[in-house]
């Protein structure tokens, strides 16, 4: 069944919201939980799935999501009928970027057509979740659905924000609502509404089809939400998959679109803690990614007289860390980090390669890549002084950006 199916990772999104991170970067390749990008835990849902037909689509300074795809996923043998694509825009069918999610499928049917799938699977590749598609796909068929719609459970008064989902007790979708200002409830639970994952599964030839009218409607603003999902369900049989349905994980209802400082911030540091939402250490669901070749990590000095103790409590250490006299609390350390003798480091996300000066006291601040901090630097501790150089996050999170030279 899954041989017939093709997964399309839409993975060209900017990522204004996370913007300094995304400054040089698109949000799927953003760091995430110190040794992973976004982009894998689509990737890595696709592989438990096993799913083994994969093409990312690329747009906005694809550069660093390129190489990680190159470096971490080429995994694939082409001989077996498998393999992971990347395809940057080609600009086939005019001299435009991609104008919209679904026009960023239609501007690559060509592709799609040599593989011919029986089966189109829609991913986005900037939300972190545990899914098996496996299952989607047999709802999908169970039903003899032209369109199926992941739709995660959220409260009605947190639903205006978002693509909603009117059901009926069989799940058919009789309704859409784009940012209603009152969302219809999920029949049986009125306090709740099915919200659009951005997750679909169509019939090729259909989905074919649909590009091609929407591409001719000069009206359309080319999105699966705004347009194509509106133009099918009235006329065809469109369902809402539950998200999380027939999942026995305790972390199967968990997802997160890390759009904004905050909300990244809040991710990466719940992930520190004894017994956070998200499991990373799931040795039934394995999340894969490019791991550069470095030493363990390693904690140095236990002089106690002096305070001088190399010390991480409730925090990620990845490999190649050495935090030397330093003290890390509910942190995430990404590869080849470095804290010196008498550095403070309170719910920070430092990236790979940033080194924290002697006596440094760093909290609640994301550190890009590379960034060396000097000796008796304070950041996070008075907001005033620090937006003077550095973006600062409605929550208070400070953000020093790659590149920054103190």
């Amino acid at each position: 069944m899954l041989n017939d199916l093709l997964a399309v990772v839409l993975a060209g999104g900017e990522g204004k919201r996370l913007s300094p991170l995304t400054r040089d970067r698109a949000k799927p390749a953003v760091p995430f939980a110190g040794q992973y990008r976004i982009i894998d835990f689509t990737l890595s849902n696709c592989l438990n799935s096993h799913i083994r037909k994969i093409i990312v689509l690329t747009q906005y300074k694809s550069g660093s999501a390129s190489r990680h795809l190159a470096a971490g996923w080429s995994i694939f043998n082409p001989e077996l009928g498998e393999f992971i694509y990347e395809i940057p825009p080609q600009m086939r069918v005019g001299e435009r970027w991609y104008e919209g999610t679904a026009d960023a499928i239609y501007q690559n049917l060509y592709s799609l057509e040599v593989i011919r799938p029986k089966y189109i699977l829609v991913l986005a590749g900037d939300h972190i979740y545990k899914m098996d598609y496996g299952k989607m796909l047999a709802f999908h068929q169970a039903n003899n659905a032209a369109l199926t719609i992941s739709a995660i459970t959220v409260n009605r008064q947190e639903a205006t924000g978002l693509g909603i989902l009117e059901v009926d007790e069989k799940q058919q979708v009789i309704g859409f609502q784009e940012k209603p200002k009152e969302p219809k409830g999920i029949p049986g639970q009125p306090d709740k509404a099915y919200a659009s994952m951005g997750i679909y599964i169509f019939e090729f030839e259909k989905l074919k089809k649909l590009l091609e009218a929407d591409a001719a409607d000069p009206d359309s603003s080319h999105d699966f939400g705004k347009d194509i999902i509106p133009a099918l369900y009235p006329k065809e049989r469109v369902f809402a998959y539950p998200f999380g349905s027939g999942e026995t994980r305790e972390d199967a209802s968990y997802w997160r679109d890390v759009g904004t400082i905050d909300a990244y911030w809040e991710a990466n540091i719940n992930l520190s803690g004894v017994d956070p939402e998200f499991n990373l250490y799931d040795s039934q669901w394995p999340l894969r990614t490019y791991q550069s070749q470095m030493p363990p990590a390693k904690f140095v000095f236990a002089n106690v007289r002096e305070k001088r103790v190399g010390r991480a409590l409730d925090s990620l250490v990845c490999n190649g860390v050495i935090i030397s006299g330093g003290l890390v609390e509910r942190s995430v350390l990404s590869p080849g980090v470095r804290i010196n003798s008498f550095a403070q480091v309170h719910e920070s996300i430092l990236m790979h390669q940033v080194e924290i000066g002697r006596k440094s006291r760093i909290r609640k601040t994301i550190i890009d890549k590379g960034v060396r901090i000097p000796p008796n630097t304070e950041i996070g501790y008075d907001l005033e002084k620090d937006r003077q150089r550095f973006p600062v996050s409605p929550g208070g999170v400070v953000v020093v950006p790659k590149g920054t030279v103190f």
